[in-house]
């Protein structure tokens, strides 16, 4: 029995499946039930009979040290046995110390072992009742607890008790407990972060090209102003070019319409060369004699309205950033 007793806590202690930690480390309880005394002395049972079957009971308190394991300690009484023949009995109390081994099944219901020691007064109660006894007896007890809510709880379980005065005792009950907590630990809230949306809008960029009377044709001279246009394309690369074409009123609508339209695509194709980037960010669009800068009546007039303006639009640019919400 003795090796029964080390056994078991230590099959349930090195299990990989414990309860959860209670927020209520601290507990108290009280259990009522019955105890049966087996292995009497033959010197009584030779004598007389005895109520082997007893109403048991006491009180304990414990701490749960970790999910899993919890101290009790507490006050048992193990029954009063009267003698049938004998004015007499034997009563046996004491203070239990033991551990208590848990293995949760569900977020209500454990399953429990307990193992320790009892200090037992096993007292011979009349004039011809003899052998009282004080000392130490091996006590284990297994069970299942049922968890109301996180501050009370319910048992029930058996419990052994062996050589109390010469005798085992098993005792079998309910126990109904209170849980208590631990001041609240400091708990550190994990900082939850939020996209902060920021927008920064961004000029539009313009650059006119004239064109001589009737051309198509462009400077190597007006690569140099491209270079902002390059900087906007590399930086956004969902930013595109558009490019404008003009001409002055001198010739029909239709013809300066479709002019306007070669000048543009002329220039878009050499940005395209020039900055390697693909056709559709660089758009084209003509507007024949329709948009004019300077009066058509005079030959400086008409030279200013044959143009292309290249024309970057403005845009919002968003960034996200991510911030501790407060």
């Amino acid at each position: 029995m003795n090796k029964l007793l080390l056994v078991l806590p230590l099959t349930l202690a090195i299990s990989n499946t414990v309860n959860a930690a209670t927020d209520n480390p601290f507990y108290v309880g009280a259990r009522v039930g019955v105890s049966h005394i087996s292995d009497m002395d033959k010197a009584v049972t030779n004598v007389t009979g005895f109520d082997n079957d007893n109403f048991a009971g006491g009180v304990f308190i414990g701490y749960q040290i970790t999910p899993w394991f919890a101290v009790e300690g507490g006050y048992t009484h193990l029954g009063n046995a009267e003698l049938k023949d004998v004015n007499g009995s034997y009563e046996a109390q004491g203070g239990d110390l033991v551990g208590k081994f848990s293995y949760s099944l569900n977020n209500n219901i454990d399953l429990f072992l307990k193992a320790g020691t009892y200090y037992y007064d096993w007292n011979a109660i009349g004039a011809g009742v003899q052998n009282s006894d004080n000392d130490w007896s091996a006590t284990a007890g297994v069970g299942a607890e049922y968890f109301i809510n996180k501050d009370i709880s319910t048992r029930i379980e058996y419990q052994y008790y062996n050589d109390v005065g010469g005798v085992d005792i098993h005792f079998g009950g309910v126990s109904f407990v209170y849980h208590w907590g631990a001041p609240a630990a400091v708990i550190v809230a994990e900082p939850v972060y939020i996209n902060q949306v920021t927008v920064e809008k961004v000029d539009a960029i313009t650059l006119t090209v004239p064109f001589a009377f009737d051309s198509t044709s462009i400077t190597t001279g007006d690569a140099k102003h491209l270079v902002p246009f390059e900087t906007r394309l590399n930086a956004h690369p969902d930013n595109t070019i558009i490019i404008v074409g003009h001409t002055d009123s001198t010739g029909s609508e239709e013809y300066n319409m479709a002019l306007s339209k070669e000048r543009a695509e002329a220039v878009a194709k050499k940005i395209r060369v020039h900055l390697n980037v693909d056709e559709n960010r660089i758009l084209s669009e003509g507007r024949g004699e329709s948009d004019p800068v300077a009066s058509n009546d005079t030959e400086a007039g008409r030279a200013a309205n044959r143009r292309v303006d290249i024309i970057a639009p403005a845009i919002d640019v968003e960034t996200v950033t991510k911030v501790i919400a407060e």
